[in-house]
């Protein structure tokens, strides 16, 4: 039975690695598929990896119909034996729902890899309709650190270094770079109390020793 996997975690887990490893490992099976993305952080249709992985992919817009497209690719006799969906957060409702229909009516695998929430902790609406919909729900072990140390849930979005929890819920950027909008991975305690890792530096200081110097004197 062919299934639907949504894939998830916070960024920098390793997602779009484990989709092109993914893809990989299904093509080295004589599988024939196809990869899709929306909104990559490259700005070009690709998906890619931050370990300097990367392979171009078909742009999903608002405009975009999964059934139609790969009815259209059976018909005139190509094959199709999965789909790999990154980014898929960034997919409206209606997509994943024709994601859904694929993999019930035509018998096709459906891998979905995306970020589950936002900078302000709300569901993405693709992200919710695929933990609806999917088989099955994987949550990405290797999961990035909070500056603290503890392991990273939120992603925080920052603006001029600062970070901020309103805004438009898309906004690309990445965790590296020197863009004006970044995103940092971060513990729930400090993203609730609004603590980046260079407020941190800024604002932290080591605790002080429970007794004077001079006391060992």
């Amino acid at each position: 039975m062919a299934e639907l996997v949504f894939h998830t975690g916070p960024m920098d887990c390793g997602k779009s690695t484990l989709a092109l490893q993914m893809d990989y490992t299904q093509s080295q099976h004589g599988r024939k598929g196809r990869l899709f993305t929306r909104q990559d952080r490259s700005g070009r249709p690709a998906v890619t990896s931050r370990l300097g992985l990367a392979r171009e992919a078909l742009e999903v817009d608002d405009s975009f119909d999964f059934w139609t497209f790969v009815i259209r690719e059976l018909t005139t006799g190509k094959r199709v034996d999965y789909l790999i969906c990154d980014e898929a957060q960034f997919y409206l409702s209606e997509q994943v729902d024709q994601l859904a229909r694929i993999v019930d009516e035509l018998q096709i695998d459906v891998y979905a890899f995306g970020i589950l929430s936002d900078f302000r902790t709300k569901l993405f609406p693709g992200s919710q309709r695929l933990v609806e919909l999917a088989d099955r729900t994987e949550t990405l072990p290797l999961g990035p650190l909070c500056w603290c140390g503890q392991k990273g849930t939120h992603n925080a979005r920052t603006i001029g270094g600062q970070m901020v929890t309103e805004g438009s819920q898309v906004a690309v950027g990445d965790t590296v770079g020197d863009d004006e909008i970044r995103y940092e991975v971060l513990c729930r305690l400090h993203h609730r109390r609004k603590v980046t890792k260079a407020k941190a530096k800024a604002t932290l200081s080591p605790d002080p020793l429970p007794f004077d110097n001079e006391d060992w004197a």
